[in-house]
């Protein structure tokens, strides 16, 4: 286990002499109305490495809020950029890290370091990814649950962003199904989404110290665990395990950034899976962990049951020159084609059809299989982890 490296608990604030530099007026346009949550101080925290063509969508999407944050932070990571300078362009706090080399959760780390101390613990956080853009009405929403006092941290439900091609409409669709899912469970969820999260400051302060005694995995006095591939599915895991509850109520959406290219796709998602299977190892078999290893044993199965499909297919073809297919897996065939299009109706006609015709989106899904197994592998043989 190791902490931050050397240095690594200090920011370097950037435009705090600027005029442009700001804690947000909280009696400017986009206020909330009385009633709302307007007791306690919300800040939000974007980390960003080298996020030039995202960051001013995304600090506009903040600016456009009913209930704006008191302050905005852009943590600037590593940036060799233009995105200190752009961020520098809006009424916002610029600060960059220093001796970071923990990426995400190093730079997330420092700038907690020195934001919680000057809140109270009835004040909000909001974690936003600097490729994601909130609808108006998130943080607005998000603070109305926190206010009502049964969770401690509102997550976002995301959709994709335009672009990335055939593989973008892809996760587009796969993004659509999962909406879908956390709307008819009533925003209940398994992971907080790193695209954007809000944090009650009190919980944030418990993690840290629960590492900090042992309580946690993670041998540092910080918020986020350094040493982990997904740092947000293991934050999720720790505040469960402390007892606490997590929502992401509908009201709370975004769209962020879909991968462009079904190598950065491959990359993504090895990394997601890696650091799931890796953060359960870490806290073991709990009544927490319990259904998300079952999770995994289905995902495993998934792998194994695609694997021998393919093979039949493959056999078919090679002994018997085509595909017979028995009556029962044509019916279930019919079925699964029927729950792809109902799943997708959120996307339109167009993707309803392409659902339809189910050997479009099945190369999606073996990719995405490929990669699990190639996941189940690596963390069987203790490979070399890789952000």
């Amino acid at each position: 286990m190791r902490g931050l490296p050397e240095g690594g608990n200090r920011c370097r604030p950037r435009g705090a002499l600027s005029s442009r530099t700001a804690v947000l007026d909280r009696e400017a346009p986009g206020s909330p109305p009385a009633g709302i949550a307007t007791s306690l101080r919300l800040v939000a925290l974007v980390p960003s490495h080298n996020e030039e063509s995202q960051i001013a969508a995304t600090i506009e999407s903040l600016l456009a809020q009913t209930r704006r944050p008191d302050e905005i932070i852009v943590v600037c990571d590593n940036c060799t950029d233009r995105t200190v300078e752009i961020a520098l362009g809006y009424p916002v706090r610029v600060m960059e890290t220093v001796g970071n080399t923990s990426k995400k959760a190093g730079a997330l780390n420092q700038a907690l370091d020195d934001l919680l101390p000057r809140l109270a613990p009835a004040d909000a956080v909001l974690v936003m990814d600097a490729d994601s853009v909130l609808e108006a009405a998130f943080l607005e929403t998000a603070l109305q649950r926190l206010a009502r006092g049964d969770v401690c941290a509102v997550g976002g439900t995301f959709t994709g962003q335009p672009g990335g091609g055939l593989v973008g409409m892809f996760q587009r669709n796969e993004y659509a199904r999962y909406a879908r899912d956390v709307g008819r469970l009533k925003g209940k969820v398994l992971v907080l989404t790193g695209t954007a999260t809000v944090f009650s400051v009190a919980v944030l302060t418990e993690v840290a110290r629960a590492r900090e005694n042992g309580r946690l995995p993670g041998d540092s006095k910080q918020v986020y665990d350094v040493r982990v591939l997904t740092e947000d599915n293991e934050l999720t895991l720790a505040l469960l395990h402390l007892g606490h509850r997590i929502i992401s109520p509908m009201g709370c959406r975004l769209t962020t950034e879909v991968m462009p290219t079904w190598q950065a796709l491959a990359q993504q998602r090895l990394r997601w899976k890696r650091g799931a299977l890796e953060n359960l190892t870490d806290y073991g078999w709990t009544a927490i962990t319990r259904r998300y290893w079952g999770r995994q044993l289905l995902s495993f199965l998934g792998v194994v049951v695609t694997l021998a499909y393919l093979s039949t297919v493959a056999w078919s073809f090679a002994v018997d020159g085509g595909l017979k297919l028995h009556p029962i897996w044509a019916v279930v065939t019919g079925i699964f084609i029927l729950e792809r299009v109902i799943t997708v109706r959120s996307r339109g006609p167009a993707q309803m059809a392409l659902a339809a015709v189910l050997v479009v989106e099945m190369a999606f899904d073996i990719v995405l299989q490929a990669v699990q197994a190639r996941a189940f592998l690596d963390s069987a043989f203790r490979r070399e982890r890789r952000w």
